[in-house]
């Protein structure tokens, strides 16, 4: 919204300012931070409110685990619902809406609403099951079809984001996937980071934590793919009109600084699925439109972990009846090998910040 100020910067010079993608990101940033640090507390107030306690799992479920988080059954719980506000807020003022920014946003908020029925459904029924998985499969592949078809439907646009770019690779792997393989690949992206940040939002700070790194990563990624030199530069497929995905990076990772004020260890409030599946989505978005969605598997290697902890520990148990991990997701097996919560979590994030330097790397080795 604050873009069109540009427009008049022969009237007061400074105005100019609302052009760069560089000054609005920054700001977005410090709108989505500041509305987490002074509406935030108003909205976990409201939920504490109305009673929108965690759900602890029972010890039948979690074993030694849910000994360890009893003291969290008192922690409310629907605090991405604060992130998701600020993100909305910060993108209304500073993003120049086009294809991709409204794309991502969308996407995003059909899996809040996913998350938002899920997390409702537990407080209600005072369970640690929500919607049936099935559900929740059905609404990330709808949400894949709808992002593409909208896509697909912009002139110039379809031939920009229907390629397979590798990292190290000047050239793409695939220039043209065919419709069926698009969609495929999109929703296997968009539902697995989706589904994967919502297993690493287990202990306190671990998943928004990571977010932040991830998310700042991608902003310099979608910066880069937006401007015509620097993509050249670094051999990366020039996409117009992705930089303003920066803007949105930068809104995502200031919400998810100020959420991480209050979701640090100990917990005053949970994001549950209402912030964990939209935020999944939007990544994995971000990371489709930017053509860096196999760099994803570096830059979230911490995400990917933990998805894959849980596929392991699954496949091992029901064909050889063992577990390969004391628990799962991973940070659960640390947890019972009796590593203290916040140590498990700076680790994390620092294997976090790794991935993300190594995911940059990949820049310069093409």
């Amino acid at each position: 919204m604050l873009y069109y100020l540009c427009r008049l910067e022969d009237v007061w010079g400074p105005l100019r300012l609302f052009r760069y993608i560089t000054f609005r990101s920054t700001m977005a940033l410090i709108t989505a931070l500041l509305w987490l640090f002074i509406v935030g507390p108003r909205i976990f107030a409201w939920l504490r409110k109305k009673n929108c306690k965690d759900v602890v799992r029972s010890s039948k479920e979690m074993h030694d685990i849910a000994q360890m988080h009893s003291d969290k059954a008192s922690v409310p719980t629907m605090g991405g619902l604060a992130v998701l506000s600020g993100v909305l807020v910060a993108c209304l003022l500073w993003l120049r809406f086009n294809c991709y920014g409204i794309g991502t946003l969308c996407v995003g908020l059909l899996l809040a609403i996913t998350g938002i029925m899920d997390d409702w459904m537990k407080i209600k029924h005072r369970h640690s099951r929500g919607i049936k998985s099935h559900w929740k499969w059905l609404i990330q592949g709808l949400a894949t079809w709808l992002i593409l078809y909208f896509l697909l439907q912009i002139p110039g646009v379809g031939t920009k984001i229907d390629g397979l770019y590798v990292p190290c690779l000047k050239t793409p792997l695939m220039s043209s996937l065919p419709a069926i393989f698009l969609f495929l690949y999109w929703f296997a992206v968009l539902a697995g980071t989706s589904n994967a940040l919502n297993l690493t939002d287990g202990i306190d700070g671990l998943a928004i934590g990571c977010s932040i790194v991830v998310t700042l990563t991608y902003a310099i990624f979608a910066y880069i793919t937006g401007h015509s030199q620097l993509s050249a530069y670094l051999h990366l497929p020039y996409l117009p009109g992705t930089e303003e995905l920066c803007v949105l990076c930068a809104a995502i990772a200031g919400a998810c600084i100020g959420f991480l004020w209050f979701n640090a260890h100990p917990a005053e409030i949970f994001m549950g699925d209402t912030g964990s599946l939209p935020l999944g989505a939007w990544i994995g978005c971000v990371a489709l439109m930017t053509q860096q969605s196999i760099t994803l598997i570096i830059v979230g290697f911490v995400f990917v972990i933990e998805a894959l902890s849980v596929i392991l520990q699954v496949l091992s148990f029901k064909l050889y009846r063992k577990r390969i991990f004391k628990m799962s997701p991973l940070h659960h097996h640390f947890e019972l090998m009796r590593i203290p919560e916040s140590k498990i979590i700076v680790r994390f994030w620092i294997v976090s910040l790794l991935c993300a330097l190594l995911g940059l790397m990949t820049l310069k080795l093409r």
